[in-house]
C-alpha cells in the first residue's frame, strides 16, 4: 500500500497547499539569497544580521535549499505539496528546539540567536499549518476529500451532507 494512493488528489485545498509553500518559500529564498550575497563567513558563530535574524554562509545555503524544496513543493501541488508542508514546518520546529539548546555555545554553528529561534518555531507553525489545513482534524466536513478516504465504509450512493450557512447564533445544520 503506497501512502499516495490513500489521499485524495481533486481537492479545492490544493491551492491552500501550493500557496503556502510559496509564500514560505519565497521568504527564505530571499533571506537566503541575501545572507549569500552580503559575502558572509561560511561558519562564523557570531553570525550578521540580515533582515532581523543572524545568519552565516552555512545558514544562508540552507535557507535556499529549503526553499527549494518548499517551491518544488508548492509546483508540484496537490498531497505532495500538503505533506512538503507538514514535513518542512515539523523540521523547522525541531530546528528551534535544537538550535535553543546550542545557543551560547561554541556548537552554534548556523549563528543562531533568540530572534532565529522564535523565527524558526513560528515559519515552522506557519508552514505546518498551510500543510494540514483541511486535512488533519476530526471534525472535518463529509464533502472533505480526506474525510471520504477515511471512511470508505460510507456509500458511494449516499448523499453527501453539505452544510448551509448559520443565521445569526445558531448552528450549521446540515442540509436535506
Amino acid at each position: 500500500m503506497d501512502f499516495r494512493d490513500e489521499l485524495p488528489v481533486d481537492h479545492r485545498l490544493a491551492q491552500v497547499y501550493r500557496v503556502g509553500a510559496g509564500l514560505c518559500g519565497a521568504a527564505l529564498l530571499v533571506f537566503g539569497c541575501l545572507g549569500l550575497a552580503d559575502g558572509l563567513a561560511f561558519f562564523s558563530t557570531s553570525g550578521q544580521p540580515i533582515a532581523g535574524l543572524s545568519t552565516n554562509g552555512l545558514l544562508s545555503l540552507i535557507s535556499i535549499l529549503t526553499a527549494l524544496v518548499l517551491i518544488v513543493g508548492a509546483v508540484i501541488g496537490g498531497n505532495v505539496a500538503s505533506s512538503v508542508n507538514i514535513i518542512v514546518g515539523t523540521l523547522f520546529v525541531l530546528s528551534g528546539f535544537v538550535n535553543l539548546t546550542l545557543l551560547d555555545s561554541g556548537a552554534n554553528f548556523l549563528s543562531f540567536r533568540i530572534p532565529n529561534v522564535i523565527f524558526s518555531f513560528v515559519m515552522g507553525l506557519l508552514i505546518a499549518t498551510f500543510g494540514m489545513y483541511g486535512r488533519v482534524s476530526s471534525k472535518l466536513p463529509h464533502d472533505n476529500p480526506y474525510w471520504r478516504s477515511r471512511h470508505p465504509q460510507a456509500l458511494p450512493d449516499e448523499p453527501v451532507p453539505t452544510t448551509q450557512p448559520a443565521a445569526a447564533g445558531r448552528l450549521l445544520k446540515p442540509l436535506t
